[in-house]
């Protein structure tokens, strides 16, 4: 459920502190800018909440665009809650009963005659103001909205400026409207600094994604809003705190959080206070303005003079709309709306013959353009009733949109199209094609998706044009959504759609035959690319030829055969067919993904370079995005750790809407908390790869990751659960029968088999790995295969093979280069010579330490001192990268304070650290003593980075 009250002050920290700090230290002057909505009011307001209670009085005022006629307004209402709080009569200065006719209320001196000049008698009046403040005490002057008051007002508040009373701060707020931000003075005259008087200008910028984000989180009472949510929110709201809360409050009362998506959006309209918002802005412009504002609503995006003027405007009205901040103009020369939403409001308000007709106007203005505003004209057409203009448009910009790359556009023309009630079937069925085609090239799929389903239901589509579309929501489903669960089935039954079309047959055939998706065994995935290829002899569309052949060459390099090099020689990489590249490109994403499963890292790296070159010239985002995904599993296997969390999260937040080489990265941010010790991180992250639903997501993906899962319930103690785990991935595994994918799956489900006393089901796991990786080109699975051998004869008790077979594979993690994994195994030989009574074990794993601990992998560095202090063998503390000092924080220190920001408690740190209970208290209470904070929560801000 959305929470009903306000949210608290998002993205403003800085400013908060700065006001605070003005209001507690005075004779200080703030000045707090920004435009109608943007949180003036709240930042004030959130802020005298912070003072301490009683220590300083808060006067309050406001200036108001509709007044009565009193001079200095604002300020007498403000005074006027001094009633009550005055020192007697008598003790005040005698000036100040200048002010009695002004304030009846209070009691004040008497009034001292007359001066007999208006001058003499106002500058007395703003002494008095003054007086009256300085003998008040400690106090806080607030006048709001500064632009709206009258020359008498801004007068008094610039005689305050000038000389503070020695204990008052002065807040005034005020709008920056205006061209280009330049308002008129709030003042009346320039500001400047007073002398002896701290001064602090606050200017409020709307809230960046960060802050849009946090904003929405509170209102929809979730965490995490999905980040095309928050970007399109902003891109509604321009980022203004008062649009934000207006929109999210229209939401409808049935809205679920955990439901937003952009669209949801589009489909509220604008909120009633926001409605009255615009409507209060326009009052009071002339005729001409309005007619200019209107024009600037009719065409939705900023335009230049010469279109506002076509349809209705004149250069008057524009000058008065932009110095009335209704309009603004952005970028140079060209003028709209501050947001979206304001925009909408306007046009709504507009009738609808007057709609229609500048519609109409804004086409012939935008005919005589070059080159040719193609998406504008379709909108104006389409507004304005005119259908086969619309049609022609629409089409003709989508063609364009598409051979520029940019599909998102294209794709977005095409629903539209489609979306309309009144559209012909014979304009339904290449529209309904072509957004097919496009939809799998793009990285956005889930509109289209729910679009191709309503269309494919609806019985309106011939036969060989259905299984056409049908197989492309299948690939979309598979390669975008990560969801093959429900492509594989349109896929297949596209293939039936398809008889009469062997060669689109074929593309739904070499589809199903990738082995990477559900539960199929590989015997069957072999049948689907034998049959691919029989479909595509004597093929007439190389685009669909090449297709068959990068899925043949994709399926013998995830199978580690030894024919897989040879057959990407066959890539016709110089094709000039858009479509081959696009098709090649595909391909070696598809090659890194493997070459990396397998262990090939160099050939990883080469088809990495050539694939990011074929992707940028085919404009193929898919597999740039793919090939990015990738790039971080690779860093995370290569040990090139540093600022790969950061990397790792900026790429899933990129596209949020291809969860597919999202797995990736979720594997590596998951694998990456495991070794820091961050259990609840970690599990989420791996979950998140689509491991509880393996079947329809990426297996290679999620059979690591299963290995992820069962080390960290090994770390937890939670040897059952970890057993379980292996059971079920390793029986999947087996199904499958693409062994070369349990290259780190086999060992940690080995380590837990051990750990419980299956020692002899460990060794037949590890025996039937080593028959199904025979023959394989997988260097991965047979160094895997070395450290599974090796625990299997360290749990027998036979310490002289363990050392031997660990030490094979540190050999060959190290020629891949994995060297987290060899460390590992070196880890696995340490504890065997520690067991055959070596000496050199203890400065093994001392050193073991210190690598991990310069890695980050702060749980593994423990666990290796652990062993140590275990054997009676003194170990040195971590020792810190920092500088010493009694205020430094240690190394160990570092890593509780990270836990405790974590929010850990100290069992759960010291269950990382391998630590007792109390020593984690010790370090605890010194971690807080040297960042300077009283509790826990403190620690989040200040705990510093491993």
């Amino acid at each position: 459920m959305r929470s009903p009250a306000s949210p608290d002050l998002i993205g403003r920290g800085s400013e908060l502190r700065a006001l605070v700090r003005a209001m507690s230290r005075p004779p200080a002057v703030v000045l707090v800018e920004g435009e109608a909505g943007i949180g003036k009011t709240r930042l004030v307001r959130t802020a005298l909440t912070h003072l301490i209670p009683g220590e300083r009085l808060v006067l309050l005022g406001g200036c108001h665009r509709i007044r009565e006629p009193f001079p200095y307004g604002p300020v007498f209402e403000a005074l006027r809650d001094l009633a009550g709080g005055l020192p007697p009569a008598g003790d005040l200065n005698p000036v100040i009963g200048a002010l009695r006719d002004y304030l009846p209320e209070l009691p004040l001196p008497p009034a001292p005659p007359p001066l007999g000049d208006s001058r003499a008698e106002r500058h007395r009046v703003f002494r008095a103001v003054r007086a009256l403040l300085a003998a008040v005490g400690p106090a806080v002057l607030v006048v709001e909205d500064m632009h709206w008051a009258d020359d008498g007002t801004r007068d008094l508040l610039h005689f305050l400026i000038g000389q503070p009373p020695e204990e008052l701060t002065l807040v005034v707020t005020y709008r920056r409207d205006g061209q280009h931000g330049q308002a008129t003075l709030p003042l009346g005259h320039a500001y400047r600094r007073p002398a002896g008087a701290d001064s602090v200008v606050v200017t409020l910028a709307p809230l960046d994604v960060s802050g849009v984000r946090g904003m929405a989180a509170a209102l929809l009472g979730r965490p995490d809003p999905p980040e095309p949510f928050v970007t399109r929110l902003r891109e509604r709201t321009a980022g203004i705190p008062f649009v934000i809360e207006e929109v999210l409050r229209s939401l409808p009362p049935a809205y679920e959080p955990g439901s937003e998506c952009p669209d949801a959006l589009d489909h509220v309209g604008v909120p009633l206070l926001l409605r009255e918002a615009t409507a209060d802005q326009l009052f009071g412009l002339t005729e001409a303005a309005v007619r200019t504002v209107r024009a600037a609503a009719v065409f939705g995006v900023p335009v230049g003079e010469r279109l506002v003027t076509a349809v209705g405007g004149d250069l008057t009205g524009l000058g008065e709309a932009l110095a009335a901040g209704v309009l603004y103009e952005d970028p140079p020369g060209r003028y709209g709306f501050r947001h979206a939403l304001a925009q909408q409001a306007v046009y709504e308000a507009i009738p609808g013959p007057e709609r229609r007709a500048g519609h109409e106007r804004a086409m012939a203005a935008l005919q005589e353009s070059d080159p040719l505003a193609l998406v504008q004209l379709a909108f104006h057409a389409r507004q304005a009733g005119m259908r086969e203009a619309w049609l022609r448009y629409g089409t003709a910009a989508a063609d364009h949109a598409a051979k520029l790359g940019d599909t998102p556009v294209a794709v977005e023309l095409i629903e539209d199209m489609l979306a309309s009630p009144d559209l012909p079937p014979r304009d339904r069925e290449p529209l309904v094609l072509t957004l097919s085609r496009l939809a799998t090239t793009g990285l956005s799929h889930q509109r289209v998706v729910r679009l191709l389903r309503r269309l494919l239901g609806d019985g309106l589509l011939e036969p060989d044009a259905r299984g056409e579309a049908r197989l492309n929501l299948g690939l979309l489903l598979c390669n975008q959504a990560n969801d093959s669960a429900a492509g594989r089935p349109e896929i297949t039954t596209a293939v039936g759609e398809l008889r009469d079309r062997p060669m689109l047959a074929a593309r739904a055939c070499s589809a199903l035959a990738m082995p990477w998706w559900g539960s199929d065994p590989l015997s069957a995935h072999r049948k689907w690319i034998d049959r691919a290829e029989e479909l595509i002899v004597g093929a007439d569309d190389p685009a669909l030829a090449t297709a068959v052949l990068v899925n043949r060459v994709s399926f013998e390099m995830t199978l580690g055969s030894p024919r897989a090099f040879d057959l990407v020689t066959r890539l016709p990489v110089t094709d000039g067919n858009p479509r081959v590249r696009r098709e090649v490109a595909r391909a070696y994403a598809n090659l890194v993904d493997a070459a990396a499963t397998l262990g090939h890292l160099e050939w990883a790296e080469r088809f990495a370079r050539e694939g990011v070159r074929l992707a940028t010239a085919a404009n193929a985002p898919v597999s740039a995005y793919q090939l990015n995904a990738t790039a971080i599993r690779r860093d995370w296997l290569a040990g090139r750790w540093e600022g790969l969390r950061e990397r790792a999260h900026a790429l899933v937040e990129l596209v949020p809407e291809n969860p597919l080489s999202a797995a990736d990265v979720w594997l590596v941010m998951g694998m990456l908390a495991l070794a820091r010790g961050e259990w609840e991180e970690a599990a989420r992250h791996l979950r998140a790869t689509g491991l509880e639903e393996p079947d329809g997501h990426f297996l290679p993906v999620t059979f690591t990751a299963a290995s992820g899962m069962i080390e960290l319930c090994l770390a937890r103690g939670l040897t059952q659960e970890a057993v379980g785990h292996a059971a079920r991935a390793v029986a999947r595994l087996r199904h499958k029968d693409v062994w070369v994918w349990g290259a780190m799956l086999v060992p940690s489900a080995a380590s837990a088999l051990v750990r419980t006393g299956g020692t002899e089901e460990a060794a037949a796991l590890v025996a039937e790995f080593a028959r199904g990786v025979e023959g394989c080109d997988a260097p991965a699975a047979r160094a895997g295969l070395a450290l599974a051998e090796g625990t299997i004869s360290a749990a027998a008790g036979r310490h002289a093979a363990a050392a031997d077979r660990f030490a094979r594979a540190d050999e060959a993690y190290r020629a891949l280069p994995q060297p987290y994994q060899a460390a590992r195994a070196q880890e696995g030989r340490a504890r065997s010579l520690l067991a055959l009574g070596d000496p050199a074990a203890a400065s093994l794993l001392a050193g073991l330490a210190g690598w991990y601990d310069e890695f980050g992998a702060v749980h593994d560095a423990a666990r290796c001192r652990r062993t140590l202090r275990d054997t009676g063998v003194g170990v040195a503390p971590p020792r810190s990268r920092g500088r010493g000092g009694s205020g430094a924080l240690s190394r160990r220190e570092r890593e509780v304070a990270r836990l405790v920001a974590l929010g850990k408690t100290n069992r759960e740190i010291a269950d990382v650290l391998f630590l007792s209970p109390r020593t984690v208290e010790t370090h605890v209470a010194t971690v807080l003593r040297k960042l300077g904070v009283r509790s826990r929560t403190e620690v989040v801000a200040l705990a510093p980075p491993l």
